[in-house]
């Protein structure tokens, strides 16, 4: 029996059924190979400092190999059972804007578990999942999604991680993100998302299907397809929100990442501007002051003016801004046990509980902070207006709204919410508070935050990403490398706004910043939205952007590059905000036809235009990399390409990077060469 509505074909037969969207199938079901298991399981979560231990103590795991499809009328009601004692319902139906709907429900009340098989090609890649650093096509693997300290090395083999591991517990593995999110693209051109926010696996492993596992009594997923990446895209940001243009000051320089108090920063500013360096911003995270800790340098997390570190800061923020410089400071969404903004808070009942009704504390090395409530109104405007008074007021041009991953799943939340359910849900509603500061004020469009933690949500209202705290080394999955996979990945979830800190942030493990890695990283910086430093947290281990003159005329040069492309990375930003193109871009999304192209997670397009390959090994002066079929140029010595595996000559500052002989910004990009 077949039954037609638009887009949407359910076929059924004597052993089970078929579901297609669009000539996508999508479930397939017989009492052999079902598509359904129900069960139930108890978490078991650890965190320490951001990073979680998970474990699900599971009860049973049952197939449901029986199936009745009822059509009703635009959809359809699917009841799978096993004999008497478990059942399921699906509704199959479309939403408002066509797309497929899928409504999963246990009907059994102790089964919190469900795992649902959607069907799949041999062939297919699979890209997104959130912020994916160690893999771009994640087929052959499964991604459990839940929002965490992205982890010290991030390579099972690899001796960093290893110490990571056995100081504590951090040495995090190839799934382990700031960001993750359920949500996929097929090259069989079409996206699958989950609106829940409870854990889940999503394993691509299998050739056949795709398992997806959550860990709740529901789930509702949304389907929808188009005929190219292109469009495809725009459809997923259409569903999930798009990212705002950007502050125009953002493509007049490098944000200096500074600590040390206002004559620092001035000293450090007029040395790299008198060095001939294009300076956009100071961005000094310890405004608010310092703590000392075996880790390095930490910023004191009580969000006001540290005045004694910042004698003048009010009188310098205008002074600077007059001379095209912005100030950005530091916030995140934790008070500082020991400090007055979280008595204040505590006073007022806007910290969450636990279990004993008292406020809850979270150890994040060698001190404690209280988490706010943001699921209370009361609380969540509170803060709002913290960061409008102490932030905005001040004058500030942006700043890093940091953390969000750390909600621990033990505590008790205002809203009633497991804070389980809620744990990857947090960030998201951590970047609202934010937005909305910025929107109330009417200072979205002026004023820049950045964010490394994500979720469902974060493409509304989180307005640019950042990597998070790589490794000031070389590796793979935690070095240099690994930001591109992740700014792709992120882009085929939805979010085309990603930058990284300039010379990576962790600095531990015998761990130096060289100056190779911090120039080849400048150069990577420059064919992003946003350049921006960080000293890491161990800044006398690290070179910096002013440790020699050498250094401060590569920063020079290669700013230089960026200012000069403003025009183009804008447009390219408003493609982004206008369509939910994004600004770094996978090659297929315009070679499709290109079979080459699936595989690259280490070369990007920047734009529609630039074609960019970072070289991400130590002591490389020559690169290969890949040009799909077209007419390119050579950004450094105008030679000519039509495609195929190329090996080009790369020194510091000439990064691998062609432009499209037909591009509009032809003329622009010809300038290139004389810089």
């Amino acid at each position: 029996m077949a039954s037609q509505y638009p887009d949407v074909k359910v076929i059924t037969r004597d052993d089970g059924f078929s579901l297609s969207f669009q000539d996508r199938l999508i479930l397939c079901h017989t009492p052999q190979s079902p598509c359904l298991w129900m069960g139930s399981g108890a978490a078991d979560i650890e965190m320490f400092r951001g990073n979680f231990s998970i474990k699900d103590k599971l009860n049973e795991k049952i197939a449901l190999t029986d199936a009745t499809v009822t059509a009703q009328g635009a959809g359809w009601t699917i009841r799978f059972t096993r004999g008497d004692a478990v059942s399921a319902t699906l509704l199959v139906g479309t939403d408002k804007q066509g797309r497929l709907e899928l409504k999963l429900k246990n009907e059994l009340p102790s089964h919190n578990r469900i795992w649902l098989r959607l069907a799949a090609q041999p062939a297919d890649h699979i890209y997104g999942c959130g912020e994916q650093f160690s893999y771009f096509d994640l087929r052959g693997k499964p991604f459990p999604l839940w929002t965490s300290e992205q982890g010290v090395g991030r390579n099972k083999q690899t001796l960093v991680t290893w110490l990571a591991d056995c100081k504590e517990n951090a040495g995090g593995d190839y799934y382990w993100t700031f960001f993750p999110q359920p949500t996929f693209v097929s090259t069989q051109k079409y996206y699958c998302h989950v609106d829940n926010s409870c854990y889940m696996n999503f394993d691509f492993s299998d050739p056949d299907f795709h398992e997806l596992a959550f860990w709740e009594d529901n789930a509702t997923l949304r389907f929808d397809c188009a005929e190219t990446y292109v469009d495809l895209l725009e459809k997923l940001s259409g569903l999930l929100g798009r990212q705002p243009e950007l502050p125009d000051w953002v493509y007049d320089g490098v944000t200096l990442g500074v600590q040390g108090g206002t004559e620092v920063c001035q000293q450090k500013l007029d040395t790299m501007r008198n060095g001939g360096v294009k300076v956009n911003g100071i961005w000094a995270q310890d405004w608010s002051g310092i703590r000392m800790t075996s880790f390095g340098k930490r910023v004191m997390w009580n969000w006001k003016w540290n005045r004694e570190l910042y004698p003048q800061l009010d009188e310098r923020i205008p002074q600077w801004k007059r001379e095209g410089v912005q100030f950005l400071s530091y916030i995140n969404p934790y008070v500082a046990s020991d400090k007055d903004l979280c008595e204040e808070a505590a006073t007022r009942g806007y910290l969450t509980k636990d279990a004993d009704g008292k406020d809850y504390h979270v150890e994040f090395g060698e001190f404690y902070a209280g988490v706010i409530d943001l699921t209370n109104p009361e609380a969540y405007d509170w803060y709002k207006e913290v960061i409008k008074r102490n932030l905005i007021e001040l004058g500030c041009g942006g700043w890093m709204a940091d953390f969000g991953e750390y909600l621990p799943t033990d505590t008790f939340l205002h809203n009633g919410v497991s804070a389980e359910i809620m744990h990857n849900a947090w960030p998201a509603l951590w970047a609202k508070c934010n937005y909305e500061a910025l929107e109330e004020t009417g200072k979205l469009g002026e004023i820049l935050f950045f964010m490394r933690a994500g979720y469902t949500g974060s493409q509304k209202h989180s307005v640019m990403m950042w990597a998070g705290d790589q490794n000031v080394d070389w590796s793979l999955d935690d070095g240099l490398a690994s930001v591109v996979p992740a700014a792709l990945s992120l882009a085929m979830t939805g979010h085309g706004l990603h930058h990284s800190d300039i010379g990576g942030y962790t600095t531990l493990f015998e761990m130096k910043r060289s100056k190779e890695l911090l120039l080849r990283w400048c150069d990577f910086s420059a064919f992003t939205p946003m350049m921006r430093t960080h000293e890491g947290n161990r800044p006398g281990d690290n070179w910096q952007f002013d440790s020699d003159a050498e250094t401060i005329d590569h920063f020079a040069r290669m700013t230089s590059i960026f200012t000069t492309l403003k025009p183009y990375i804008k447009d390219a930003v408003a493609q982004n905000a206008k369509r939910g193109l994004p600004v770094m871009r996978p090659l297929f999304l315009h070679y499709e036809d290109d079979a080459q192209t699936y595989s690259l997670k280490y070369q990007y397009l920047f734009g529609r235009d630039l074609l960019v390959a970072p070289v991400h090994e130590e002591a490389r002066r020559d690169w290969t990399l890949y040009l799909p079929q077209d007419s390119w140029i050579h950004a450094w010595t105008g030679e000519e390409y039509t495609g195929g595996e190329v090996t080009v000559q790369a020194p510091l500052g000439q990064p691998p990077v062609f432009y499209r002989a037909n591009s509009e910004w032809r003329k622009l990009f010809d300038q290139l060469i004389a810089l």
